[in-house]
């Protein structure tokens, strides 16, 4: 049996720390809206006061965090878990943030303690079933002692150094954003023409927008378009000539409802909002 701390019990986190409790693992959580834990509390969590609370004495940190200025925050601010994080530690750092953002914090972990860079392909419903990609990036050593954690929540690819886990993540979710983008404009060409909804939907699923039509229609999905935009701004930050994806974060930001599903961008109704 394992001691986990899950700093971040967000739509993520909270299925992750299921999948973990359900594992026989003690499991202790963190979350900055303390409400958001008591589910957890009800299934055998230890909701904690604070981030080094939290992580005292755990073997394995995972942080589910929103963006990179939460991950400083909870790590290196004030009753930030790095206070307390004992020497053979691996931290799991599972939230989607630059390759740059991930090799700093590698730099500033205390002496002793690994950490794993590891985002994930798949939303609440693969957390939720175990069934995620992990995208690692780290030493071998820092994989394998993770392993027992990791593969609860879904299958590990070993990418490389540190930030290549990040990198990686970048170059999926830019798939993941342009084909939905796509499907937004093949639609918006089908109301055009007249071609009724469902029927445009029917052959682009059996097309090269197939994925994409999966992840417009899968019902416990959940990737905000805000937290959604995110991940094509920190890839645009590197000079890749990348129009598609330029157009695709202008798409996005046009959305009128940011806290609404990427699925929305492909809603009826989206085309005449915009």
């Amino acid at each position: 049996m394992k001691i986990i701390a899950v700093l971040g019990t967000g739509h993520m986190g909270t299925p992750i720390a299921r999948r973990l409790l359900a594992g026989g693992n003690r499991v202790r959580v963190w979350n900055r809206s303390p409400e958001r834990s008591e589910p957890l509390a009800a299934v055998g969590a230890t909701v904690a006061v604070s981030p080094s609370a939290a992580v005292d004495g755990a073997d394995v940190v995972v942080v589910m965090l929103a963006d990179a200025g939460a991950v400083e925050t909870v790590l290196f601010g004030p009753d930030g878990a790095a206070t307390a994080l004992r020497p053979g530690t691996v931290v799991v750092q599972m939230s989607t943030i630059g390759p740059d953002e991930v090799r700093a914090v590698a730099d500033r972990l205390p002496a002793g303690v690994s950490l794993l860079d590891a985002p994930v392909g798949g939303s609440v419903n693969a957390a939720e079933a175990g069934t995620l990609v992990i995208f690692a990036g780290g030493p071998a050593d820092a994989v394998e002692s993770a392993a027992p954690v990791l593969g609860r929540l879904g299958t590990v690819r070993h990418c490389g150094p540190i930030g290549a886990g990040a990198a990686v993540k970048l170059v999926a979710n830019t798939g993941l954003v342009t084909a939905v983008a796509a499907l937004h404009d093949a639609l918006a060409v089908a109301t055009a023409l007249g071609v009724d909804r469902q029927t445009a939907l029917d052959v682009l699923g059996r097309g090269a927008l197939a994925g994409a039509v999966g992840r417009a229609t899968a019902p416990s999905a959940s990737f905000a378009v805000a937290l959604a935009a995110k991940d094509p701004r920190l890839a645009l930050r590197r000079p890749a000539p990348a129009p598609v994806l330029e157009a695709t974060l202008d798409l996005m930001q046009a959305a009128p409802d940011q806290d609404a599903d990427l699925s929305s961008l492909v809603s009826a109704d989206f085309p005449k909002g915009c």
